[in-house]
């Protein structure tokens, strides 16, 4: 069998449909490959309205092991296909990349991973508003396939596991750091990949999402998974969360000593207000908007807040064992 494309879901019964159709048409370009559901125990229609569809359904069967990486997890541990496409419930999957990705990785014997263009279709919120600003992804071989791509089977076999499951976000890049370190290449084509539904939600709302899931411990997580590892010292340089808590560390200690100097000399009161104001001011002059300006530094701090948890936090498993599975729907 040639692709396996493995999409993961909780609770997108409103995006469900969209991405199992775009995946069989997909599949149908290619021309031979399975679909299939890894669903993380949703409690809305999302594993109903599946059912519609001649798809292999995986759940999970403890709750306590949902997270990020757990629903590629589920799919790899099943998947048959030559090729493994990760995608998210609510994306659409553009065939004609497949059928490209598929060519990419047949003629280069090293391409480990074959990702494309992603557009963004929801910019409700600072996050994805800063996507499609800051033009984020670059094409040609690049260090990571974050957002999902095609990868090959025979790379990620001899690693133990696809997805991380002890992270809540950054699994793609992790994932990428092991492919390279064995010695794989990864390759951005300039071909629409995907349409990504993202959240909806404000953008303090989504904040707010981040922290209650952990999805803003993930740098921590991250940095203690890669440590002692021959790839730290890339991570260190390749995420930007981890100068930014540099500069928020610097901040901090800048208020907390303007503030400890304020109670011997008063003109430090100044010098407390001026480091507390120039921060937002300089985020609303970056940004042109007074609300993605304070939205900009509030998101920092509280990330940084949540590098320091998830360093600390202790790991959930070892990601190379498999988790509890039970097969919902099996197909051919």
């Amino acid at each position: 069998m040639k692709v396996s494309i493995i999409i993961k879901a909780l609770n997108e019964e409103g995006n469900i449909t969209r991405a199992i159709e775009s995946s069989l048409a997909a599949i149908a370009k290619v021309g031979e490959g399975e679909v299939i559901l890894a669903d993380s125990l949703s409690i809305d229609q999302t594993v109903k309205l599946a059912s519609r569809y001649p798809i292999h359904i995986v759940q999970l069967v403890d709750p306590a092991d949902r997270c990020c990486g757990v629903g590629a997890e589920l799919g790899y541990r099943i998947a048959r296909g030559e090729y493994l496409y990760i995608l998210d419930a609510d994306m659409e999957l553009n065939g004609d990349f497949l059928v490209a990705a598929v060519a990419a990785l047949d003629n280069d014997i090293r391409l480990g991973g074959v990702g494309g263009r992603v557009e963004e279709m929801h910019i409700m919120n600072a996050e994805f508003r800063r996507r499609v600003e800051d033009d984020i992804f670059r094409f040609g071989e690049v260090d990571s396939l974050n957002m999902g791509g095609l990868y090959r089977k025979s790379a990620i076999t001899p690693l133990g596991y696809l997805t991380n499951r002890n992270l809540h976000a950054y699994e793609e890049y992790e994932l990428a750091l092991r492919l390279r370190s064995a010695g794989w290449r990864l390759l951005r084509l300039d071909i629409p990949a995907i349409k990504h539904y993202g959240h909806t939600d404000t953008s303090f709302r989504l904040l707010w999402r981040r922290w209650h899931t952990r999805h803003a411990w993930a740098a921590g997580e991250l940095l203690r998974e890669v440590w002692g590892k021959p790839y730290l010292k890339e991570t260190l340089s390749g995420i930007a969360q981890y100068r930014l808590f540099v500069i928020v560390s610097g901040w901090w200690l800048g208020l907390l000593f303007s503030f400890a100097g304020a109670i011997y000399q008063p003109i430090f009161w100044w010098v407390l207000i001026l480091l507390v104001i120039t921060p937002f001011v300089l985020g609303i002059l970056r940004k042109r908007s007074v609300m993605d300006g304070v939205y900009m530094i509030v998101s920092q701090n509280l990330h940084a807040v949540g590098l320091v948890m998830g360093c600390l936090f202790h790991r959930r498993s070892d990601p190379a064992q498999s988790p509890k599975i039970r097969e919902v729907k099996q197909v051919g």
